[in-house]
């Protein structure tokens, strides 16, 4: 699998950051939503310049309150950057010139030895660009490239820029072979907890305060079951005023994470239960194709516990889940350890499911069997008919199905057939897309 390079986006507050991001992602996200009760932030989304692909992550979204916690918020978003991302581009704004934060930022970013690249918005007129343009040099990081995200005039240059930076074909060596593991959920749920349950060693620093994890980190894991990385999505520490806007800190932290993951982990709190932000990531993680085990954590903790307890709790995520349904439930303990071992037999299971190639031949056997039993529907006496169906490719296992007319083929047949995939070729516990390929006459 080919690395895509996470690109971040930092700035002061109304430079035109998410301006800038929605132009370079040219708004191709309207596609993804059509998933049920999953709301998303567009905050990372994938852009493509001369045929590759990278992920740009918007790091704005995060408005403060007042000029003081503008510094902090912008040194979090750089520091968010610095962490995750590839390469940065600190947008600046032409109209205001270099300020004090911008500086002090730029000063941050260069001790990082991560590519910068500065890009002065709002230049909006064509031609020659005004004197005081000349100024962005003093910030010392090399060329400025104009930009005008509202007109989208230098945005070619800028993603040159970006690109001669970037490698795109870097292996993850002492990675190979290992299935990548994200373990996500909302803060304090428990998930580094997890991580150091897993590896048997406090890699994590742990403690009772919400988001106390500082940074993503990846930890090598072999045991009985085989090789992992796990990739632990830190938190952040929460403050009230900020609150929502470490909510979106942690959301896109996530998202990168289920990007460069096999499998998601995705950790419930079991005396908190399901949370919006929960819906956000899982919902992420199906878009993605990326399978999934749903971790009920601190199962231990819940009291008065009867033997009704656990098949309520499951009902109501199922219907919380109701998207994922094909992700299969754990309960556990990160604290005592309890149904460890469960998790891992899970996460083998999802991610040999997610891999699973079936041959044309059978594939079409099923399909012969399973239109005959149930016919295709029609409308106004034209009839579907689905010459063969074939498998496209794996993680998540993609199905195309050659029809005489793709509008006959409707989302309850579809339906239909994807549970008679699931069930004849053992694919109950990973996401399936299945593909509608008209055939020309």
């Amino acid at each position: 699998m080919s690395h895509k390079p996470v690109v971040a986006i930092v700035g002061r507050p109304n430079v035109g950051k998410s301006t800038l991001f929605n132009k370079l992602i040219g708004q191709r996200l309207s596609i993804v939503e059509d998933t049920p009760g999953v709301t998303r932030d567009r905050i990372y989304a994938p852009c493509e310049w001369r045929n590759k692909e990278i992920m740009l992550a918007d790091t704005g979204g995060i408005e403060p309150y007042s000029d003081d916690v503008i510094l902090s918020q912008m040194r979090r978003q750089a520091q968010l950057a610095i962490e995750s991302a590839d390469a940065i581009v600190l947008v600046v704004d032409m109209k205001t010139g270099v300020t004090a934060t911008d500086a002090d930022v730029a000063a941050m970013l260069l001790k990082s030895s991560k590519p910068v690249i500065l890009c002065v918005n709002k230049v909006d007129n064509i031609g020659e660009v005004p004197p005081e343009f000349y100024e962005f040099y003093n910030l010392g990081l090399g060329d400025p490239i104009a930009v005008s995200s509202v007109h989208g005039h230098g945005t070619g240059d800028l993603l040159d820029a970006v690109y001669e930076h970037l490698n795109f074909d870097e292996g993850e060596d002492e990675m190979e072979g290992a299935i990548k593991v994200a373990v996500v959920g909302r803060p304090n749920a428990g998930k580094s907890s997890l991580v150091n349950a897993i590896a048997g060693e406090e890699k994590v620093i742990v403690s009772n305060i919400a988001g106390t994890t500082r940074d993503a980190t990846d930890t090598l894991v072999e045991n009985q079951y085989g090789r992992y990385v796990m990739i632990d999505t830190a938190g952040i520490r929460r403050k009230s005023k900020v609150e929502e806007n470490i909510e979106k800190y942690s959301v896109l932290r996530a998202y990168m994470a289920v990007d460069r993951a096999d499998i998601c982990v995705i950790v419930i709190d079991a005396l908190e239960g399901f949370s919006e932000q929960d819906s956000k990531i899982a919902g992420y993680a199906h878009e993605q194709g990326k399978g999934c085990v749903i971790a009920i954590n601190k199962w231990d903790a819940v009291e008065n516990k009867t033997d009704k307890t656990m098949n309520e709790f499951l009902e109501k995520l199922k219907v919380d889940f109701s998207f994922m349904s094909y992700a299969p439930i754990v309960f556990i303990s990160a604290k005592t350890g309890q149904r460890i071992p469960k998790l891992f037999e899970m996460i083998n299971m999802v991610y040999e499911e997610n891999g699973r190639r079936v041959t044309t031949g059978m594939l079409n056997e099923m399909l012969a069997y399973a239109t005959a039993r149930v016919q295709p529907p029609s409308d106004k006496g034209k009839r579907l008919k689905i010459y063969y169906m074939t498998q496209v490719s794996t993680r998540p296992p993609t199905f195309a199905s050659f029809v005489n007319k793709a509008e006959l083929y409707h989302f309850s047949y579809q339906r239909y057939l994807e549970n008679q995939i699931r069930e004849t070729f053992g694919l109950e516990h990973t996401p399936i897309r299945m593909l509608t390929r008209e055939k020309e006459k």
